[in-house]
């Protein structure tokens, strides 16, 4: 598998010769140095992009945390970039009606959820944006680097959320550059579920 960017001319492989299978229920630490292709293939796992050759194939709902906030408008309230979140996450507005006071107090913006979005500090907007993705009923979920946001109380219940996922049998991919980051988790960066690119 293959995935490459750049003029035809001047291909550059931003990812080779990678197969990876991935069970059900895993917490996979992906770690390698920036520019090494960790986001690339989150992308094409949670099809962003597509590989110029190989195939991916992927079974059950992904949630991609690769860019939080993503599907947020700054002039929109919080109230109502959850609604939008979600929805594109495919949550129905019953759903999400269930789900909005578990999602606003997860991220701790009780006190700005109907001010507009363009007020809120890059932490808050993150913090909000792993709120809707985490509530949305992943089978799977794709983490890049979005645990370096946000104070350390907010990182603790971020990874205490994420291994509740490995727990209930979701299967959480996890990018970073530090091998820490993973070691943090309940399977360290030396442990087997680590892939370290180079």
């Amino acid at each position: 598998h293959s995935a490459t960017r750049g003029r035809i001319d001047a291909t550059i492989h931003a990812l080779r010769d990678v197969s990876l299978d991935v069970p059900q229920g895993s917490g996979v630490g992906i770690i390698g140095r920036n520019g090494a292709g960790k986001t690339t293939l989150l992308k094409l796992i949670s099809r962003v992009t597509w590989p110029t050759s190989g195939s991916v194939r992927v079974a059950g709902h992904v949630v991609s945390l690769i860019e939080l906030g993503a599907g947020f408008h700054p002039e929109l309230t919080g109230r109502e970039n959850v609604y939008l979140g979600a929805g594109l996450f495919g949550l129905t507005r019953r759903e999400i009606d269930r789900q909005f006071d578990a999602i606003v107090q997860f991220a701790d913006v009780e006190r700005l959820i109907d001010t507009p979005m363009k007020g809120y500090s890059s932490g808050l907007y993150a913090r909000l944006g792993f709120a809707v993705a985490i509530f949305s009923r992943p089978d799977i979920v794709l983490v890049d680097e979005v645990l370096a946001v946000g104070d350390a109380a907010f990182r603790r219940r971020a990874l205490e959320a994420l291994r509740r996922l490995i727990a209930e049998g979701k299967t959480v991919l996890f990018i970073s550059w530090r091998r820490d980051a993973c070691a943090r988790s309940d399977r360290p960066a030396t442990s087997p579920n680590a892939i370290w690119t180079r």
